[in-house]
């Protein structure tokens, strides 16, 4: 069976007898593409497993009272964004250490992980990503990886779009001069 509409979905997931089935598609239809973005943020495959279960958790304790003005992947992707910052808060809580401490963990996990096959490039690219403030480096991902449109990443995250712009402009700008620092102090 192929994707199903949003209307699809939630007419199943409503319905006593089809609900697990409902939620079953959900999940299989946007896992992938929400576990790339919580990759993204949170670098570790074993700790975005984990957000991306969250995620899943607070979508299933809240799609009765999802009203389907947004698009049903907004609203999870706006859940996953939201579980992705707030995992990444609870890991600088809980370490107790500096932004540069925390940089150097996400990294890391990116250097040493089975599951990212990038080459060199791309290892420095999601470097230089990993530098950029929480907020900021979702707006990227968003953006870049995802491409999603600016209206859209305005209702993920319930800020303007000029706001957006002017973060993704900020983010881009950042990662150009780190980048090139990186060649510099290469060569």
């Amino acid at each position: 069976m192929g994707d199903l509409s949003d209307d699809e979905l939630l007419a199943l997931f409503r319905k006593e007898d089809s609900r697990h089935y409902a939620f079953n598609l959900l999940v299989r239809q946007y896992q992938q593409k929400l576990y790339s973005f919580i990759r993204r943020m949170v670098t570790d495959h074993d700790e975005a497993q984990d957000v991306l279960q969250n995620t899943f958790i607070k979508a299933w304790t809240g799609l009765d009272a999802f009203r389907a003005d947004a698009k049903l992947y907004s609203w999870l992707y706006r859940i996953a964004h939201n579980e992705s910052l707030n995992h990444l808060r609870k890991m600088r809580r809980g370490l107790f250490v500096s932004e540069a401490d925390v940089l150097d963990k996400l990294t890391t996990t990116l250097d040493s992980s089975e599951h990212f096959s990038g080459d060199l490039i791309q290892r420095k690219l999601q470097s230089a990503i990993m530098r950029l403030p929480d907020k900021q480096r979702a707006v990227f991902n968003m953006r870049y990886f995802d491409e999603l449109k600016y209206e859209a990443m305005s209702e993920i995250t319930g800020t303007s779009v000029g706001a957006l712009k002017s973060s993704y402009h900020i983010a881009v700008k950042k990662i150009e001069v780190w980048l090139i620092q990186d060649q510099t102090t290469s060569t």
